[in-house]
């Protein structure tokens, strides 16, 4: 009765019935530092990620040397989105690995998350090479090229309709007939374009991150499988099934998860995902264009 009970409670513990709940159990039995376990490489991989990204989709958007930004309206978001992503996802892959492998270590003892992760990252590389490093990168692209397909789509539109309605409100309140499609106004200031990205990024990037949640839970329940030691030692020794669902190509794992534990399964997460992407994607996208628009003005300045 007491190794039973032992049992259930430790399956207790290591079961979340929800976000808040996970993140309660997380921070009493790991500690609270441990929630923000893998920020240092998320951080160090922000800066190059998010350059190249941004000024890729820039570039493929706008420049006239684009064979993108033939495309329609429709279309032209949704490419240029999807390669400035993997451009990004190849460029940071090695740090990827590094944060991913930190929040799924077990470490031994205090402070030691960093050095048993890196002390594992130079085994992999002296036994696989340094191509092991982007290991786990198409796992990646599976989740973060669709959003960022989505994202790029959904924030265009939306901006579009935030300056459609405005420049309908400015039309009724001169007594002028309706004019919808007027496309972005060029003459923004700062705030309505603070406001206008902030919105659009903000509603777009939610979306998103909803619709690509199936993605990102495959993504991290395969890459945890395949960096856990213990998994692959009782793999060796026969105790698992010669046909692992983790080890499944990403279309027929996600199918398997829906027969096995229905839409509930798929969208595990969903809500701490949505509440991590949608301020991210809004702080960064209206950033990036207040910055790009007080650039902008400086140059016009200095003509």
């Amino acid at each position: 009765m007491l190794i039973s009970g032992c049992a259930a409670e430790e399956t207790q513990r290591r079961t979340f019935n929800s976000t808040l709940d996970g993140l309660r159990k997380i921070a009493r039995n790991e500690g609270v530092t441990t929630l923000w376990r893998g920020l240092s490489p998320t951080l160090l991989m922000a800066v190059p990620a998010n350059v190249i990204y941004f000024a890729g989709y820039d570039w493929m958007r706008f420049n006239e040397q684009s064979p993108i930004r033939k495309m329609g309206e429709n279309t032209a978001p949704l490419i240029a989105g999807s390669i400035a992503r993997v451009a990004a996802a190849v460029a940071v892959g090695p740090i990827e690995m590094l944060r991913t492998r930190m929040q799924a270590s077990h470490p031994s003892g205090a402070g030691s998350v960093l050095r048993d992760t890196v002390s594992g990252l130079q085994e992999m590389v002296s036994e696989n090479g340094y191509r092991s490093l982007w290991r786990g990168l198409g796992l990646t692209m599976w989740r973060d090229v669709p959003f960022s397909a989505f994202y790029w789509w959904g924030y265009e539109y939306g901006r579009v309709a935030l300056n459609d309605l405005r420049v309908q409100s400015r039309r009724q309140a001169a007594g002028l007939a309706p004019n919808m499609g007027a496309g972005i106004d060029l003459e923004l200031d700062h705030k309505a374009v603070l406001i206008d990205s902030f919105v659009a990024g903000a509603t777009s990037g939610a979306i998103a991150a909803f619709v690509t949640t199936p993605f990102d839970v495959g993504k991290t329940r395969q890459q945890t499988f395949r960096h856990d030691k213990g998994a692959k030692l009782d793999s060796a020794k026969g105790s698992l099934p010669k046909v692992v669902p983790e080890e499944m190509a990403m279309p027929r794992f996600i199918w398997h998860i829906f027969k096995n534990e229905g839409a509930a399964g798929l969208f595990k997460g969903w809500a701490a995902r949505c509440m991590k992407v949608a301020p991210a994607c809004a702080i960064m996208i209206s950033t990036y264009e207040v910055g790009k628009k007080m650039a902008g003005d400086m140059n016009e300045g200095e003509n």
